[in-house]
């Protein structure tokens, strides 16, 4: 009976995870392709968390480093950073798009040909703490695909 209720509640952890997880919907998912000597491109997509939720972070085996970073003016300069996390309210779809909110795969291990797709993992927290992960599999483009938001090359 122990080891029943050691699996159940295993399983049950799971369970969990998995609703989290999907507690949080990505549309419009796109990397950028790179080429051989390229070192970094970005990631896009629509995130969209229907009681709220918190992107603490990224990850890809894709890349060395994988950050969440913004873009803003800044008197007249544009200015990219990392940022800690993106608070997704609930219900509001927030866009990680060129020249705003976006991923950043640094010291890429290859380049990110056209028609293939990364590993990216989003690393959320729910509104009750709870933290989950979301695998994604992001296709990679050489343009912003029709109707994304284009703009800065990185």
């Amino acid at each position: 009976m122990r080891q029943f209720s050691a699996v159940l509640g295993a399983a049950l952890c799971a369970l969990s995870f998995a609703v989290s997880a999907q507690g949080v919907d990505v549309k419009g998912a796109w990397a950028r392709a790179s080429v051989p000597g390229q070192k970094a491109t970005g990631a896009f997509m629509t995130l969209t968390a229907p009681a709220g939720a918190t992107l603490v972070g990224v990850r890809s085996p894709a890349a060395g480093v994988t950050e969440l970073h913004e873009m803003k003016m800044d008197g007249d300069v544009m200015k990219m950073r990392a940022v800690p996390s993106l608070p997704l309210p609930a219900g509001q779809a927030v866009e990680l798009k060129p020249g705003g909110y976006h991923v950043m795969l640094l010291d890429l291990k290859a380049p990110l040909a056209k028609d293939s797709t990364v590993p990216i993992t989003l690393l959320l927290r729910d509104a009750k703490g709870v933290d989950s992960q979301l695998e994604l599999k992001v296709p990679v483009k050489a343009v912003a695909p029709s109707g994304a938001t284009g703009g800065h090359a990185h």
